[in-house]
């Protein structure tokens, strides 16, 4: 392990990007969501989000299951795999933001 501000360049940047870190975070408080609360709560425009969602789910971090009731409707859940992802990226977070705090060259 280098300095902490060498390991904070190392960090997954799949989940990393603030917009699909707000998505996953949004996601490990609950079992599943769908897109339009999803939209609500993490800002971007539907596109965006699509486009943030297709990554994570290519990358196996959430599952999409679309319906197509009376309603067209997407909802999203984390993946069991995708759910220690972002576990493990927070506690990251947190012991490098320690690290970073206390460190001395």
């Amino acid at each position: 392990m280098g300095t902490p501000f060498k390991d904070m360049t190392e960090i997954d940047r799949l989940v990393h990007d603030p917009s699909r870190l707000a998505i996953t975070s949004a996601l490990s408080a609950c079992e599943s969501a769908d897109f339009l609360y999803l939209q609500r709560v993490t800002g971007p425009s539907k596109g965006n989000l699509s486009s943030h969602l297709a990554k994570l789910e290519k990358g196996g971090i959430v599952k999409i299951d679309k319906t197509d009731e009376r309603r067209p409707r997407t909802v999203v859940s984390l993946t069991e795999p995708g759910r220690a992802t972002v576990a493990e990226h927070w506690d990251r977070l947190i012991r490098l933001h320690e690290a970073a705090r206390t460190w001395v060259p």
